[in-house]
């Protein structure tokens, strides 16, 4: 059995600075309210949902199987399962083309696919209390951090100290200055704060009403890392984050994803089922495909991810109309243009990132690649673009892409 997987009503939460606005609010909490504002944006009956695929970069014991854990806590029906799956920055990517698969495959005829991350409250652990300590101390390790060193075995690859290692490996293979860093980022920022004038936003967003301490809840509505200001200059005044250990370091704070708050979801439904549910879908899932990478220079994976799919689906360059590609690093991504073949003034560059990306709206791993596909969606129907291109890089050394075709 096959059939076409419709993509409805991608929606995403304003992404939220770390330790930022959305810091009362942990990863199932997140994940709830964009649960429950499918249900009520869609109008569909829970209990028709088969499953709920989510993701989460930095799961724990707080929220266990979030997908299944936040739909619960959205007071949804109890029957409808759900799991959690994690390929680190791909993860939100991933949900979707889980879930599409099991639509095509006649396993499912409706399914949530989205996913949710609270960097902000992840937290610090030990490995060495399980058995005890008799003397000394315990060591706590905060996950975040943790978490990029052991993306790999250090057994076979040694210690890789991070993601800005691996994109200042890039930079050096690639000949990427710190000025044409800094000069995307700022692109990054502009194009953010020009779809936020342009409400470009407006249609896809869910806004948050985040407890206090004190008094009435806050009403979130806007992502807070774009800075509107950015330039060259403020940019260039900021340090490398690795300079002390690399007099030829290129990535600093601005030039480099943030760590962020959000969730994102949407429904992933049969054709076939389209009309009786009474829904319309924005896209169609065109194909997706991952490949490994050396995971010291794990941000050029969307290279080897976009060929794959190309070869297995039969797209090229000339068929995509929009391409979203993640931000994690400037010199990352600048990279991955080279190994693309794009010259420095390809017009291709034009349809790259249009209303900015991890840069400038943030990188919150598990929500990242369903803020991707609604930002993405609606944009290619203002284009009126047929296909567009979602790709992204993966700690540990991993490429992600999928292809969304634009339902007319």
């Amino acid at each position: 059995m096959s059939r076409r997987a419709a993509i409805v009503s991608p929606l995403r939460t304003p992404v939220g600075k770390f330790l930022g606005t959305l810091a009362p609010m942990d990863a199932g909490q997140l994940g709830a309210v964009i649960l429950k504002a499918l249900m009520e944006r869609t109008g569909i009956d829970p209990a028709r949902v088969d499953d709920v695929v989510f993701s989460q970069g930095y799961g724990n014991g707080e929220a266990p199987c979030i997908g299944h854990w936040s739909w619960l806590a959205a007071d949804l029906p109890l029957e409808v399962p759900g799991y959690q799956l994690d390929r680190r920055c791909g993860s939100g990517l991933q949900a979707i083309a889980n879930a599409a698969m099991m639509v095509e495959t006649g396993m499912a005829d409706v399914v949530v696919a989205g996913g949710c991350e609270s960097m902000s409250n992840v937290e610090h652990y030990t490995t060495q209390g399980r058995h005890g300590a008799r003397m000394g101390d315990l060591t706590l390790h905060d996950r975040l951090s943790r978490g990029r060193v052991m993306s790999q075995p250090i057994e076979r690859f040694g210690v890789i100290t991070g993601m800005i290692e691996t994109a200042e490996n890039l930079a050096k293979d690639y000949n990427i200055s710190r000025e044409a860093a800094d000069a995307f980022a700022v692109r990054s920022h502009q194009n953010a704060a020009a779809a936020w004038d342009a409400g470009k936003f407006d249609a896809q967003l869910v806004p948050i009403d985040v407890p206090q301490r004190r008094g009435d809840p806050v009403t979130f509505s806007e992502d807070e890392g774009y800075r509107a200001d950015a330039d060259m200059e403020t940019l260039g005044k900021l340090r490398a984050i690795e300079g002390r250990q690399n007099p030829e370091a290129i990535v600093t704070a601005g030039n480099a994803s943030q760590q962020n708050d959000a969730a994102a979801a949407c429904l992933v439904v049969a054709e076939d089922k389209l009309e009786e549910l009474g829904l319309e879908p924005m896209l169609w899932f065109g194909g997706w495909a991952a490949a490994g990478c050396d995971p010291s220079r794990m941000g050029i994976g969307p290279v080897p991810a976009v060929e794959r799919l190309f070869e297995r689906r039969g797209y090229n360059w000339d068929d995509i109309g929009l391409v979203e590609l993640n931000e994690a690093f400037a010199p990352q991504v600048l990279a991955v243009l080279k190994g693309w073949g794009w010259s420095e003034d390809d017009s291709r560059r034009d349809i790259l990132n249009v209303n900015g990306s991890g840069i400038s709206l943030g990188h919150p791993i598990g929500a990242t690649g369903g803020r991707i596909l609604a930002d993405m969606a609606h944009e290619m129907h203002r284009r009126e673009v047929r296909y567009g291109l979602e790709t992204m890089c993966i700690g540990g050394g991993q490429g992600i892409a999928a292809v969304f075709e634009r339902a007319v």
